[in-house]
């Protein structure tokens, strides 16, 4: 998105009751990729790349698409428009009915590459009968390579045309050559004063005679052949691809994808497969799509769509976070064989790159750009910056280290995981106080500080799950121990010491009992009070508690069983037990908000951000799915201590995992999960996001394997 589009989507929404301007929205439409380049196919049919953070190219930024016929143009977002995806695939097929014919589009993206291939029937009743060789597909494309809208030149070819800055080269290409093309220049200084939008492209102005070669606004007439025409974008880096093997490139596009169903076997191989018999089959194809989307070549994801670049309304989206990222990498392990499906090259892929961005000190820092796992602008870099540590998110690396020692104990083999599975120990113990509970720093949410119950939490779910599978792990897998922090003092049995620090956090965790409330507080705060405020981000600690139960379980069977199916003595006492439950109780219940259009959890109480005059706070899709998935591991964990209350959590779970599951009130038609909805059910930010569809697709699974193998066994005797 260029400061031009801001500035006139900020002309056209400014003073709207739910939209904030200056946005390019994604709550509409759908996204074509899964490998890297990812193009939003906007309901009225928009294209747009929001591909950048996992490719490093900018690609298309505006766009339209029209129906000439005789040389006037039906633009063809302004026409009725329907939308679906074609089966499991992330090929998208729009259907655009104007006065003069229907279009039929399908949009697909492979690689760096985006097809649309549009077909006319001007004889449906209803259209006048039209000349078909009257007919052509107008293109209006605007490139920023290499981010730019200036200094910005383009280069034309008999079937193709090649805008360019320095590195960034990009084609606008079509099967049946060109009709007639023209560029322009971008909005000038006077329509960007101008209170009103610019509609564009603009007419031809033959006084402008350089707007032809030197900006990136192409506007493209392409003749139909046999009712068909197909046009191709495609992203290159001049030192990677030059313009021969682009051209060839995109020949073969065309000569590949010649037909429907050639886009559709194309775009099936781009998708994990999803077999008939996975429970809720249709959720968990949703989900899968839409990890794949956000997905980098590298294995690393972007939290959601960046919707908002110029951090007019938040820090921006299209980045990795290690917290979501890793919690969305232990989901897909955990869940992969449950619905059946093999998801073993993703699961090596985010180990490799979890090792690759470790910090020196055993930490991993607040976001890193998803291509090549750099850097990337933030705002608690504490560990990196001089200074105290306050802006630093310690449940970013407990998170990590969860996923690491699951991932190790399956099997998943990468350079360095031991090593960074020492340092990662050594780093959690020197964010830890003596009285068994992390630092003050930053919060999930990333909006203040104190020590949250939350990052607590991810500390007893690091700490257990490295007890549990961190056998055969030493400081000498470290290549020199003095270079990392604490490393060099840790103990020969690095799974005992884990298994220690868990029990000193579990025990910690009664400081922040609020027998008042029922539940855990939000946080301590820095000046030592309790903030004992609802946050549904403290129902992280039902997975906690479980993994820590499973430690004093695995020593039996490795599974929490022993020979007999009868489960072993767990280390979560009753009284903990009796908090659990009055915790998730008390907090999904205390969150629960519900009007005519929508019915899920808040964040957390008082939340204020992006209500846009809402009187109370908005229901977040992560807070609904981590109240379900929450009462699943509950449910699951009182089943393994043979306690009756386990059927009313799997009842709880069902219910909140409803509101988010498709058909419910708080995912979209297009079978994305937004970040937020208001109060009239209009969705907002982050579209879709991954953390909540990663949290969906865990607790279906939990719920239809997992909690069945305990629920339905008998109990064990006294």
């Amino acid at each position: 998105m260029q400061l031009r589009d801001a500035l006139d989507d900020y002309k056209r929404h400014a003073g709207e009751g739910t939209r904030f301007p200056g946005e390019r929205r994604t709550v509409s439409g759908r996204f074509s990729g899964g490998d890297g380049r990812l193009v939003h196919v906007g309901g009225d049919g928009e294209l747009r790349d929001f591909g950048y953070p996992l490719t490093g190219q900018t690609g298309l930024v505006r766009s339209r698409i029209g129906l000439a016929v005789d040389g006037e143009v039906t633009w063809l977002d302004e026409a009725d428009t329907t939308q679906r995806y074609v089966g499991d695939t992330a090929l998208v097929e729009t259907v655009h009915e104007t006065p003069r014919a229907t279009v039929t589009r399908h949009d697909l993206t492979l690689g760096d590459a985006h097809v649309t291939r549009a077909s006319v029937d001007a004889g449906e009743d209803g259209h006048a009968n039209v000349d078909p060789d009257a007919l052509s597909l107008v293109a209006y494309a605007r490139f920023a390579p290499d981010g730019r809208d200036d200094r910005v030149g383009q280069l034309r070819y008999e079937d193709a045309v090649e805008v360019y800055h320095a590195d960034e080269h990009d084609f606008l290409a079509s099967e049946t050559g060109f009709a007639d093309l023209r560029g322009q220049l971008p909005a000038t200084f006077p329509e960007l004063l101008d209170d009103d939008p610019t509609d564009l492209p603009r007419d031809r102005d033959g006084d402008r005679y350089e707007e032809e070669r030197l900006s990136g606004e192409v506007i493209a007439d392409v003749p139909f052949s046999d009712g068909v025409a197909t046009v191709a974008t495609l992203l290159t880096d001049r030192a990677e691809t030059d313009r021969e093997a682009a051209r060839d490139r995109l020949d073969a596009l065309f000569s590949d994808l010649d037909s429907v169903d050639a886009l559709v076997d194309a775009a099936a191989d781009a998708l994990p497969s999803v077999p008939e018999s996975a429970p809720a089959r249709d959720s968990v194809v949703a989900d899968l799509r839409v990890l794949s989307l956000l997905s980098a070549p590298s294995g690393l994801r972007i939290a959601g769509p960046d919707f908002d670049p110029f951090y007019a309304t938040s820090g921006g989206y299209g980045y990795t976070w290690f917290r979501d990222d890793a919690e969305i990498s232990g989901f897909l392990l955990g869940a992969a064989d449950a619905v059946g499906v093999d998801l073993d090259d993703r699961h090596a892929r985010s180990a490799r790159m979890y090792v690759a961005t470790q910090r020196p000190d055993g930490s991993w820092p607040h976001r890193v750009w998803p291509r090549d796992g750099a850097l990337a602008p933030g705002w608690a870099n504490a560990r990196i910056e001089d200074g105290p540590d306050v802006d630093y998110q310690a449940d970013q690396t407990g998170s990590v280290v969860a996923y690491l020692a699951r991932a190790r104990a399956a099997g998943v083999d990468v350079d360095g995981l031991d090593a960074a599975l020492v340092a990662a120990l050594a780093g959690l113990d020197r964010t830890l106080e003596p009285d068994g509970r992390p630092v003050v720093c930053q919060n999930a949410w990333e909006d203040s500080a104190g020590r949250f119950t939350h990052t607590a939490a991810t500390f007893l779910e690091a700490y257990s799950e490295l007890g549990r599978h961190g056998e055969g792990l030493a400081v000498d897998a470290l290549d020199d121990p003095d270079a990392v922090s604490g490393a060099a003092s840790l103990p020969d049995d690095i799974a005992a010491h884990a298994r220690e620090r868990a029990g000193e956090v579990y025990d910690a965790l009664d400081d922040l009992w609020v027998p008042e409330r029922g539940c855990y507080a939000l946080r301590e705060t820095v000046d030592g009070g309790i903030d004992d405020r609802f946050d549904s981000s403290t129902l992280a600690l039902a997975a906690a508690h479980r993994s820590f139960d499973a430690l004093e379980r695995a020593g039996d069977g490795g599974d929490g069983e022993d020979a007999t199916g009868a489960t072993a003595g767990g280390a979560v006492d009753d009284e903990r037990l009796d908090r659990l439950v009055s915790h998730v109780e008390t907090v999904a219940d205390g969150l629960y908000h519900e009007t005519d259009a929508i019915t899920g959890l808040t964040r957390y109480e008082g939340d204020g951000w992006r209500r846009a005059g809402q009187e109370s706070e908005k229901v977040w899709t992560v807070s609904t799915a981590w109240g379900a998935h929450a009462c699943a591991e509950l449910a699951a964990l009182l089943a393994a201590h043979d306690d009756p209350r386990a059927a009313e959590m799997v009842e709880r779970a069902r219910d909140l995992l409803a509101h988010v599951s498709p058909g419910g009130s708080l995912c979209e038609p297009t079978t994305y999960l937004p970040e937020q909805l208001f109060d009239d059910g209009t969705p907002d930010s982050a579209t879709p996001l991954g953390w909540p569809h990663a949290i969906r697709l865990a607790t279906v699974a939990l719920l239809d394997d997992e909690i069945p193998r305990f629920t339905d066994r008998a109990p064990a005797d006294d």
